[in-house]
């Protein structure tokens, strides 16, 4: 590789943004295993989890799977992965309103990233769609999770809630609706209307390559089902 191709000579003279997401692992991993390059390594890391983002959920041991990652190298990878979790939590943590499902996504990207099992949750917001606190309601299998409207509402009536926003993951990747999702969001407002508290929105989490829209998320109210 010609000097001025080499990841870390283009990382000082063009800055971080110029380098891909293989390049930039490659700057972490530092070196490659006995018979490849760290380019190689990167590149294979990338595809066995499918993203950079998909590395955030790997453990030591699935590092360690990959020749030419040790114990000392994997352990640094999960320090890195799991500030960049920590980042990432923290990123909506100030007083802004839940306004938007772009606003309800990016809050659970570090929550909801590579898990492998459906989950619903609940948040639980004010008059002016200031989070007051989100609860997790159920953890299902890969294939069913069921959740019942009294459970959905139940903290947000213990909270004095005025609305709320249903938000329920598949991990599969896509976000489109099943006809049990169709379903548990016409009860949920249903619901809604009786304890009058209102049901902001029901959305999906799915990955954007597996997304048909490419965004990465469902919105029922988006889609004019709320």
């Amino acid at each position: 590789m010609a000097p001025n191709e080499r990841p870390q000579e283009r990382l000082e003279k063009q800055g971080a943004t110029a380098l891909s997401d293989t390049e930039l692992l490659a700057m972490l991993l530092r070196s490659g295993s006995k018979g490849g390059d760290v380019l190689s390594l990167s590149a294979r890391l990338i595809a066995e989890a499918q993203s950079l983002a998909g590395l955030l959920t790997w453990s030591k041991e699935d590092f360690c799977r990959l020749k030419g990652i040790g114990k000392i190298k994997a352990l640094q990878l999960i320090t890195v992965m799991e500030v960049a979790r920590r980042i990432l939590s923290q990123a909506d943590k100030g007083p802004l309103p839940f306004d938007s499902p772009e606003h309800v996504h990016r809050y659970f990207l570090p929550i909801a990233s590579g898990l492998e099992v459906e989950k619903f949750w609940v948040l639980c917001l004010n008059r002016k769609n200031y989070l007051i606190r989100h609860f997790e309601i159920t953890s299902g299998t890969a294939s069913n999770s069921l959740v019942h409207p009294r459970e959905v509402f139940r903290e947000a009536i213990r909270l004095s809630a005025s609305s709320i926003i249903a938000v329920h993951n598949h991990p599969s990747g896509d976000p489109s609706p099943s006809a049990a999702d169709i379903k548990i969001t016409r009860q949920l407002k249903k619901a809604s209307d009786i304890v009058q508290i209102e049901l902001l929105d029901h959305i999906i989490l799915g990955t954007a390559s597996r997304d048909p829209s490419n965004r990465g998320y469902y919105s029922f109210r988006d889609a004019s089902i709320l």
